[in-house]
């Protein structure tokens, strides 16, 4: 019977994941709000969504206007569930990380937006992919007091699914071995300084990650202090592990990804 069950998973198709066809847009996940269709007619400016939020994510600047900083957002659907006008929506879209902090707040403007122009790299991000886009990429992880559920998502992310191992990208178990250190947790005043002493430690060129909202700005605490303004933002409450890995491809130059382009195609399309 062992050996029929071998020869069974030896013939059965591989479950791992192609990164050359994943999508931004996952069906059977919540991914961030966005605006429906019906926003065009603006808004009621209620600010229902506003109060909501347990991030303050979301801001209603007019009735026409809303800006949404998917940077902050747990993607929690408080908002949509909330909405009395029913004019947000889950958009199933995960893709949610960028080189640059500011890229991943947009203002919609009777539910559209125009993407931004590309923001060029700094010296260290060109640098650092220059390392890694062929040899791949070691960080070290430090959970600066977060929920743990970024961790066990970045645990995940060495399964036989998602395997980031055969894209390169492995955690280590000393900073001193690690291209980058992989941050989690809002960074609590205990935390700071080994964060701080983690990321010393690596020789140039070198980058830190914010993994998951609460490190990019807190979630529902005050963020601490940073060695250094991240080299990459990942969202969402925890990011899911092909989003981490997919977000780790993009900062070694593998993967060509802008947030706002992609998220605007994918709107545009939708109507």
């Amino acid at each position: 019977m062992r050996h029929l069950l071998e020869i069974k998973n030896f013939l059965t198709k591989s479950q791992v994941m192609n990164w050359a066809k994943a999508s931004p847009v996952h069906p059977k996940n919540r991914g961030i709000p966005t605006p429906t269709k019906r926003m065009s007619e603006g808004c009621s400016s209620c600010q229902t969504c506003e109060s909501v939020c347990p991030v303050t994510a979301i801001k209603i600047e007019s009735s026409e206007k809303i800006r949404i900083d998917y940077g902050s957002c747990i993607q929690c659907g408080e908002c949509v569930l909330h909405c009395p006008d029913e004019k947000l929506i889950n958009s199933g879209f995960i893709y949610v990380f960028s080189k640059h902090r500011s890229s991943l707040s947009i203002s919609y403007m009777k539910g559209d937006f125009v993407p931004e122009a590309k923001i060029p790299d700094t010296e260290n991000h060109i640098r650092f992919e220059k390392l890694t886009k062929t040899n791949g990429f070691l960080y070290r992880e430090v959970a600066a007091a977060g929920n743990n559920s970024a961790d066990c998502e970045l645990n995940a992310s060495f399964n036989s699914v998602f395997d980031s191992e055969r894209e390169g990208v492995r955690n280590v178990a000393s900073p001193k071995h690690a291209d980058a250190i992989v941050y989690t947790g809002p960074i609590s005043v205990n935390m700071a300084g080994p964060l701080a002493d983690a990321f010393e430690v690596i020789a140039e060129p070198k980058a830190l990650i914010a993994c998951g909202s609460e490190a990019i700005n807190g979630g529902l605490f005050p963020l601490g202090t940073r060695p250094k303004e991240p080299d990459l933002f990942i969202a969402g409450d925890p990011p899911r592990p092909d989003v981490a890995i997919q977000a780790f491809r993009y900062l070694m130059g593998r993967f060509s990804f802008s947030f706002q382009e992609a998220l605007h195609k994918f709107l545009q399309s939708s109507k």
